[in-house]
Formats: C-alpha cells, structure tokens, sequence
C-alpha cells in the first residue's frame, strides 16, 4: 500500500516509520525541513518537502505520491509543551488543524484518494460521566485560546469524516508521553504512550470504518471499546515488542 504521510519527523509519524516499513508499504512522508528530508531518506522514506498551506503545491505533491491513504500527523506545539509557549502553539496548531487539513482533503480528492486517517484530541470532552464514548459532546462555549483548539477541532473532524467521497477516520488521543514527547509518564487523563498511537494510526490503514475512535489508555477517561473492536487496538502496544 501507498502511504502520504503527512507528519513524517512529527512525535506520532517517528513512530509509525519502522511499523511501516515492516508491513511492507510504500510511504511518502512530509516535512518542512530539508535536513529533516535527509533522515527520512536514511530511514527508507521517500521524502516530501512541502508546506501545507501551499495547496497547490501540497496538491502535486500527493498527486505525485499516488498513495492509497493519506495520514494527517500534523502538529505545530511547542517541544515538551513548555508553558511559556503553549498558547501561541495551540493557536498555530487551530490553523493548521482548519487550513492545513482542508488542504490536505483537497489534495486527497484531486489525486483520487478515498481513504484518510486524521489525528484529533481525546481530552475535549464536555464534562459529564466518564468514560466518554465517542458519541458524548465536546466543550462548547470555550474562549480565547480554547476557543481556537475547539474550532480546529471541530473543523479537522468535520472534514475529515463528512468529506463526500473520503472515507475518513479520525483519532482522538490522549495526551502523549513516552519517547520524543517530553513525559515519560501522561500529563493527565486520558493519556496515550506515542507508541501506541502510532500503532492505532497504522491498523487504521485498512480496518475499520469511517468515523470517531478513541485512542487512549485505559484509565477510565474515555472508553476505547470501538478502538479495541473496530481497529484490534491495544494500549498496551509498544514499538520495541513489536520492531526487532
């Protein structure tokens, strides 16, 4: 299978690289950096250097690819999330969440590709009993900064899983930790290790059906029933278990 991966060098994309390549697909994957272009390279990953507010070029450059399935791993917060930094990051990440995704659809439906899998956010849940299912409503009435993150939410899901032609599937995780994200340990609940959020991203290629999946631990936040049913996903994977 041809795979657009759009987040190549990002937390989540690192980690889908070697699970990947060990099942065998083809994978383009994107950054913005040429020297991060070197070490895609190096790892077997033909490399897309593009912005993804560029549509035009974003649209050549899946066009190019001719991939069966696109994976939207972008992200654009601060290393480690550091505080001080957080609130231009969540701003930056709206924008890409609503153009960059909007984009990226765009490119999708121009090259024919009839399949996405797009990586939102499990821990925006209005409040009410837990575990949240994936049918429980989000926050509504957020400002300032929340109101951004809700908007680029919202957008991101709408359009990856409301597109006529695009079977989209979208990932709500909890907050990352494990390698590469600044936390050995979650930040708070739901939480999700990168390793398995990458594993989540790569059986979505081909199982399950278009829609909402939450991906996080087991901790009692959210439910992840439909991820272990639909998607044969479990929390406890890890990449070192599973890559020699």
């Amino acid at each position: 299978m041809r795979i657009f991966l759009a987040g190549a060098t990002g937390a989540v994309g690192r980690r889908m690289l070697p699970l990947l390549r060990r099942a065998g697909h083809d994978v383009a994957g994107t950054t913005r950096s040429q020297a991060k272009a070197q070490s895609l390279r190096a790892a077997g990953i033909e490399p897309v250097v593009v912005d993804v507010y560029d549509a035009d070029a974003l649209c050549a450059a899946v066009a190019a690819a001719r991939p069966d399935v696109i994976v939207h791993q972008l992200t654009d917060l601060p290393a480690a999330l550091k505080a001080e930094l957080m609130a231009e990051g969540l701003m930056r990440n709206a924008r890409l969440r609503i153009e960059g995704t909007r984009n990226l659809v765009e490119a999708a439906l121009r090259a024919g590709v009839r399949r996405m899998v797009a990586q939102s956010i499990a821990f925006v849940y209005a409040p009410g009993p837990e575990p949240h299912a994936e049918s429980h409503p989000l926050l509504r009435g957020a400002e300032g900064v929340m109101h951004a993150t809700m908007e680029g939410v919202t957008t991101l899901e709408r359009l990856t899983t409301a597109t006529p032609g695009l079977g989209g599937l979208v990932l709500r995780y909890g907050m990352f930790y494990g390698p590469g994200t600044g936390f050995d340990a979650p930040p708070r609940r739901p939480g999700v290790h990168v390793d398995a959020a990458a594993w989540a991203a790569v059986l979505a290629l081909e199982r399950g059906g278009p829609g909402v999946y939450n991906v996080a631990d087991d901790d009692g936040a959210v439910s992840i029933a439909k991820a272990r049913r639909e998607l044969g996903w479990d929390p406890a994977f890890r990449l070192d278990n599973a890559v020699g």
